[in-house]
């Protein structure tokens, strides 16, 4: 679906319907909102002439398997901006997870931590989360970090949460690059190929 100033606007007033996003209207689903988010996390070329926003649960199987391939491509074409919008909408510990993915931000170890916990397998679980995120820091201080920040992150999930509604995704994963909205896993070449679209719009 092709995302332009337009469309993105009409999704936010399509959001009025739905009482619970509401709010999303005030700001206006826009382009900068969408990718250049103050607090949202970045990764990859941070001047990349093309951005990729993800929007992911850590518990979500199809995140964790399309990730690498993700990562790889972000990494090997060297000119993406990946911004990454916790969506935790899965389980308790999905929203376990993304506190201390986004305390993990203050501490300046998000990158791994975020890779940390994209390889767990099975469902998570808070020992599961914690046993990830120790092989990088100390789970506590990551918690911690998050709640010293706390109005910060769950303001920025608060809008993730609302772009996603008004954006209509079901689940996760969901990409918006360049102007183009994908709902649904994506394997590396449909990565490769949606890059090389947004490149020529």
């Amino acid at each position: 679906m092709p995302l332009t100033r337009r469309t993105m606007i009409a999704f936010g007033t399509a959001s009025l319907l739905l009482p619970h996003i509401a709010k999303a209207q005030d700001r206006q689903l826009t382009p900068d909102a969408v990718f250049y988010d103050p607090d949202a996390p970045v990764l990859g070329n941070l001047e990349g002439d093309v951005s990729i926003a993800e929007y992911f649960d850590y518990q979500c199987p199809y995140c964790k398997a399309g990730h690498p391939d993700l990562m790889d491509v972000v990494t090997t074409d060297g000119n993406v901006r990946l911004v990454l919008k916790d969506w935790p909408i899965l389980s308790a510990a999905s929203i376990y997870a993304s506190q201390l993915g986004l305390g993990a931000v203050d501490l300046g170890v998000y990158d791994a931590v975020n890779h940390a916990l994209m390889q767990t397998t099975g469902r998570l679980s808070e020992d599961v989360v914690d046993t990830a995120v120790a092989t990088v820091v100390e789970p506590e201080a990551a918690l911690q970090a998050y709640r010293d920040n706390r109005s910060t992150w769950d303001a920025l999930l608060k809008r993730n949460q609302q772009q996603a509604a008004a954006f209509g995704f079901g689940g996760t994963p969901a990409f918006v690059i360049g102007t183009t909205i994908y709902a649904g896993g994506l394997d590396r070449q449909a990565l490769e190929n949606a890059i090389a679209a947004a490149r020529k719009a």
